[in-house]
């Protein structure tokens, strides 16, 4: 059946992840004399603040928080799911057909210019400076950061500094298949039902790679079949966004009482130990938190301001995101892994301050030069 309810505010976007970076959910008004960058949602900014939150709170103590890093990462495919099903429903819906030109053009704009200042920090410190001894790494990691492809069992991917961009291949990877399937399905009226019959071959094909493996579950980690699942309940989420907010609590206290359960188990949750070597991780947790990541963006997704100011640090973080991401696992690794309060501190510090100027000299200025573009 068909879903032609029109878009709500939750679904207008460009994240990632890691990416996800979808960046703007609905038009800013123009200004006089300056070029609108694309309004933000700040409930989804804060989701994004959780989640790269949470990846950075397993580089800077592995030990302590191991299951920090696969939680944020699920709940970033999970959004981006639900946003980049958002983008593209709005082109079959408008037009009747999917724009591929325009929308992998945006998706290589956000991502690309990013991702090419980091590679260059990385070319200059661990190949003009050859920080940690592997300078003949260089040209094989930057044909696999480039190319989406540090995920490819038998490919080299290169340094283990940038070997936490599998996520960004995951998505990309993803994305070169769901619209084309979502026209497909779009175009016969069998939208829920494929992408219900998807998240099932999703979980199928991550089922089949775990016995191969078997008992080495690890070996699946960074393979797109371990998480396909949670991008496309993402997907889902968006499809069935109406019948799921008919469905959910609407009171003040009960919309408090989900949310804030949600994010003290996703806390709660982050101590756990060696959650990639365990096959009831792929097959149930990863849907288990998507499916909470897609509550969560049904109720934070509408927020047009935020209900307390403690939230503000989560949508800082997750304005820089995307950034943050692609330098913290490289920043923790050029410091050594430190373990102290200083080294962490550090760490989270020079990520923060990177992501910035990631955002002031690349993604602000490129989203300008965007918005121009669509207004012309």
């Amino acid at each position: 059946m068909r879903d032609d309810a029109p878009a709500d505010p939750a679904t207008t976007t460009g994240s990632g992840l890691p990416g996800t970076g979808l960046a703007s959910p609905v038009p800013a008004a123009p200004v006089a004399g300056a070029p609108a960058l694309p309004a933000r949602l700040p409930g989804l900014d804060a989701l994004r603040g959780l989640a790269v939150g949470l990846v950075l709170l397993n580089h800077a103590a592995p030990d302590v928080f191991g299951a920090a890093g696969v939680l944020g990462v699920t709940v970033f495919f999970a959004l981006s799911g639900w946003l980049i099903t958002g983008v593209l429903m709005r082109d079959l819906d408008a037009r009747g057909r999917i724009r591929f030109r325009r929308f992998y053009g945006h998706r290589l704009l956000r991502l690309y210019p990013p991702l090419l200042l980091m590679l260059a920090g990385y070319v200059v410190v661990e190949g003009a400076f050859d920080l940690l001894g592997q300078a003949h790494l260089v040209p094989e990691t930057l044909v696999a950061a480039l190319t989406y492809t540090i995920n490819v069992p038998g490919l080299p991917h290169g340094s283990e500094s940038v070997y936490h961009f599998w996520t960004l291949a995951a998505e990309e990877q993803f994305y070169l298949v769901w619209p084309l399937v979502l026209a497909w399905a779009w175009h016969r009226g069998w939208l829920r039902a494929t992408t219900g019959v998807a998240v099932a071959a999703a979980l199928a094909a991550c089922m089949v790679t775990l016995l191969l493996v078997v008992p080495d579950v690890a070996r699946v980690y960074a393979l797109p079949t371990s998480w396909g699942a949670a991008l496309l309940i993402g997907c889902a989420g968006f499809l069935g966004r109406t019948a799921l907010a008919a469905r959910l609590p609407q009171t003040v206290r009960a919309r408090r009482a989900v949310q804030g359960g949600i994010v003290v188990v996703l806390l709660g949750g982050t101590m756990l130990t060696g959650l990639a070597g365990h096959t009831a991780w792929y097959l149930l947790g990863v849907p288990a938190v998507a499916v909470a990541t897609v509550v969560l963006i049904s109720y934070v997704g509408g927020w047009r301001s935020l209900p307390t100011r403690w939230l503000r640090p989560a949508v800082a973080l997750g304005t820089v995101s995307y950034a943050a991401y692609l330098w913290n696992g490289a920043i923790v690794r050029w410091l050594g892994h430190p373990d102290d309060l200083a080294g962490i501190a550090l760490g989270v510090a020079l990520t923060l301050l990177a992501a910035t100027a990631s955002w002031w000299l690349v993604e602000r200025p490129v989203a300008r030069w965007r918005a121009r573009r669509a207004a012309a």
